[in-house]
């Protein structure tokens, strides 16, 4: 089964094959936006993360006819009252460079004692599954009232409907006054994380998520621990 992962992204789709590779998750082979024929993509003008997950998910199923995994996520700064959030990738303005949108956050932080600099990174994923393929899905069970579940609790502008599925991931950490590490992307080299924090007690530098392997990030990150809710969605997906 073909699974769009609906991002140009390549690093999402990497981790989404990782996550599903260390499952052992069979039948499924990933594809993004890359892979297929381009349309008019909506702009994401939800108010909350799973708003903007469902509606690029929802978009891209449509167009496609693909079961269709789409996330939306971003930094929570506590001093920020939850901001940039949503506003994440155009913190500076829109088709920001990341260096420019971390060096706006910084400065907006400038002032903030160390104790005031709590921060976490939130994901929100969803999974649609296209009318057309709505059939196999009844057929291997997916669209059962403890599945559909899943969605519960997430802020959302609408409820879900039957072939939608979502889940949250939190990590919480830090802000940095300095950007370090070359892996990631985004705000990852001045977040560091509290499984950092707790390591560093007994010796050595806590490190920002941009100086861990991507084998440690999919362990913890936001997106990793929201994709982790979706693999027995996506392995029974593998069956259709």
């Amino acid at each position: 089964m073909r699974v769009l992962v609906a991002s140009r992204n390549t690093k999402k789709l990497r981790e989404l094959e990782r996550v599903l590779d260390a499952r052992r998750v069979a039948g499924i082979e990933l594809v993004s936006l890359r892979d297929v024929m381009d349309f008019p993509e909506a702009p994401e003008t939800g108010r909350t993360f799973g708003d903007n997950a469902l509606l690029k998910a929802r978009d891209a199923a449509r167009h496609t006819g693909l079961v269709s995994v789409a996330d939306d996520s971003g930094l929570s700064v506590d001093e920020l009252n939850g901001m940039p959030g949503v506003l994440s990738a155009r913190w500076s303005g829109s088709h920001a460079a990341d260096d420019v949108n971390m060096n706006l956050v910084l400065g907006q932080m400038a002032d903030v004692p160390d104790e005031r600099r709590g921060a976490a990174f939130v994901s929100v994923c969803a999974v649609v599954v296209p009318e057309v393929l709505m059939h196999r899905a009844e057929a291997v069970g997916l669209l059962a009232p403890t599945v559909q579940e899943r969605g519960g609790g997430i802020p959302l502008s609408a409820p879900i409907t039957p072939g939608e599925f979502v889940a949250r991931g939190e990590w919480r950490g830090r802000i940095i006054r300095e950007p370090r590490g070359d892996n990631g992307f985004g705000y990852d080299p001045i977040f560091i994380p509290e499984e950092e924090d707790a390591r560093a007690i007994s010796g050595g530098e806590a490190r920002t998520s941009a100086e861990l392997s991507a084998e440690e990030k999919d362990a913890q990150s936001h997106r990793g621990r929201a994709l982790a809710q979706l693999v027995p969605l996506l392995r029974s997906v593998g069956t259709m």
